[in-house]
């Protein structure tokens, strides 16, 4: 190792640490890679950074002709080995935004997008951190304006077409003056020209007014008051349209916390707030967390940063103007978003070490117990099955103490649905014979529910795939709660302590995995139920079937649907027969309970 350290040259790069099993723990990038290797070795460290360099056994680098290659490299290699000291994106979801689509007929949606590029030619609004938010105007424009609002294209004109709120894109007679302005106004609301909805929602309480329609108007004008007050809660005056993000950076405790603020249109539409350990250059582990968040973000027109970021590297890799604001408004703004950082920071920071106790210190606990050198990634199993039907199984994910939920997979078993034995190899077996084939990556631990059957079931098949996977069971109880971890190598009982932390971890683990499974459970017994009242109309086929369920999910919400609505997937007769019939089935239901 001291060898090594003393042959590592004064370069931009990056560098790799791993522990004593040859797995990579951090990634990291530096202009000069000579000082920024041995800064973690030639003088005292502490928190995190000191538990990230006791565990360091090797190490790796790679030069790079510039630093922004360096950050883009070790952007690649975490993405690639998801080291457990680096940096990641806690929430992944995607914020929802406003898509206007005007071809072939022009219809508002909310969308989430995991991964937006300039390249592609749509019209999105955003992001929006309250989903509520985005529907509601979503809903209220597809009030106001005749856009078109069913699925599919009627043989016959709709509703929607005979009362006005629709321009009847089916007739393929659209007048084109109408649709055009249409276009204009919606577009230019959601651009930032908030009269323009205000003055339509005016013309709709006046006709509403005028045609006696007393209780819309009044529903009408509760919705202008509800609109004037959130439109100006969110109004930040700068004089322009221009959409921006806003960055504040707050460092305390051994922690980093972030905000992202988005002003769209002048508009403040919420933010983004992470919180993370630093054992790096701070500067560095920012814009680092910075590029991987606008990979899969909607890239402003410009960000406005405070100097802990690299602003130069960031607008050459985003590809957007990054500017550190000095005075005015501008700075103002970066203040405000500082001074939340520092509020999140505050207010997080005891429940983050509770949560580190519970999960990241509880797994490494766990390691030991198990006689393990670490456990990274811990892949768990539950069947679920009712009298033989509808069998299923889930799997779940904890990477580094923590659930990854991206990583979660369900199972419709295909073989004896009777034999526990049976479901538990046949998903073992297509688990990780596609995990070979793919080339993904292998768990440290498999957790099964349940005791030596469902261990033995797993190990036959991880032997003939010839994967030394460590195995263990989770045993319930007679109350099905957790009540044993059963070791799959010696088959010994290990007891623990109800309130011990590695009990209540292995807990949460099996609560998760159950909970996952029962929920695919129900749905696919859910459509199962839909399907055979389904198959009871003459008329609803395979390929209308398929339309109804993904549609409606449930008989009951069928049962509340118009035939008018119902025409959009069938033809009139064929409604009015599957009304006819779930309305005798409900009345033959409530004479048996009676």
């Amino acid at each position: 190792m001291q060898e090594k350290l003393s042959l590592i040259p004064h370069k931009p790069g990056s560098y790799q640490y791993y522990d004593k099993t040859g797995k990579i723990i951090y990634v990291g990038k530096a202009k000069d890679l000579n000082k920024r290797v041995h800064s973690y070795f030639n003088r005292p460290q502490f928190g995190k950074t000191a538990k990230l360099v006791s565990e360091i056994c090797d190490l790796t680098y790679t030069i790079t002709d510039t630093e922004t290659e360096a950050f883009l490299l070790e952007i690649n290699l975490i993405k690639k080995y998801n080291p457990k000291y680096n940096i990641l994106l806690k929430d992944d979801k995607t914020y929802p935004y406003i898509e206007y689509i005007s071809k072939p007929f022009p219809r508002l949606k909310v969308s989430r997008y995991t991964n937006i590029k300039k390249s592609d030619k749509k019209e999105l609004f955003g992001p929006y951190t309250n989903a509520y938010a985005a529907k509601s105007i979503v809903n209220l424009i597809n009030r106001l304006y005749p856009l078109k609002k069913c699925e599919g294209m009627p043989k016959e004109t709709c509703l929607y077409y005979s009362i006005g709120e629709c321009l009847g894109y089916c007739t393929k007679n659209v007048d084109q003056d109408k649709l055009k302005n249409m276009e204009d106004e919606i577009l230019g609301f959601l651009k930032g020209n908030d009269s323009i909805l205000k003055n339509k929602v005016m013309e709709k309480i006046e006709y509403y007014s005028n045609s006696l329609n007393y209780e819309a108007a009044l529903e009408l004008t509760n919705e202008l008051k509800h609109i004037d007050i959130v439109l100006n809660k969110q109004k930040i005056d700068l004089n322009d349209f221009v959409d921006r993000d806003i960055i504040g950076i707050y460092q305390d405790k051994g922690m980093v916390g972030i905000q992202i603020l988005f002003l769209r249109n002048g508009k403040l539409l919420g933010g983004n707030n992470n919180i993370f350990y630093v054992v790096s250059d701070v500067t560095d582990e920012v814009t680092s967390y910075l590029i991987s968040f606008y990979e899969t973000h909607e890239k402003p027109k410009e960000i406005l940063i405070s100097n802990h970021i690299n602003g130069d590297i960031l607008s050459s890799i985003v590809d957007t103007k990054v500017l550190i604001p000095q005075k005015g408004i501008k700075k103002n703004l970066v203040n405000m978003a500082i001074e939340n950082a520092k509020i999140a920071i505050e207010n997080e920071y005891g429940s983050i070490l509770r949560s580190e106790e519970k999960s990241v210190n509880a797994n490494e606990r766990l390691a030991n117990i198990l006689g393990l050198p670490n456990i990274h990634r811990i892949d768990a199993f539950d069947n679920s099955n009712l009298f033989g039907t509808y069998s299923v199984s889930g799997m779940v994910v904890f990477i580094n103490g923590l659930p990854a939920k991206k990583e979660y997979r369900k199972y419709k078993i295909e073989q004896d649905k009777n034999d526990d034995y049976a479901m538990m190899k046949e998903v073992i077996y297509r688990r990780y014979y596609r995990v070979l084939l793919e080339k993904q990556e292998i768990p440290d631990l498999i957790l099964v529910d349940g005791g030596l059957n469902q261990i033995n079931a797993c190990k036959e098949i991880l032997e003939a795939l010839n994967l030394p996977i460590k195995v263990c069971g989770l045993r319930k109880n007679d109350k099905h709660r957790t009540n044993d971890l059963i070791d799959g190598d010696t088959l010994k009982v290990i007891e623990m302590e109800p309130d011990d932390k590695v009990f209540l971890y292995l807990t949460r683990i099996q609560d998760e995995v159950h909970r996952y499974t029962i929920n695919y459970h129900k749905q696919i017994r859910s459509k199962g139920a839909i399907a055979s009242v389904l198959d009871n109309v003459t008329g609803i086929g395979s390929a209308r079937k398929k339309e109804l369920i993904k549609k409606y999910g449930s008989i009951k919400r069928i049962e509340e649907t118009s035939v008018e609505e119902l025409k959009e997937i069938l033809p009139e007769e064929v409604a009015n027969n599957l009304k006819k019939y779930l309305l005798m089935r409900k009345e033959d239901k409530e004479k048996q309970d009676n």
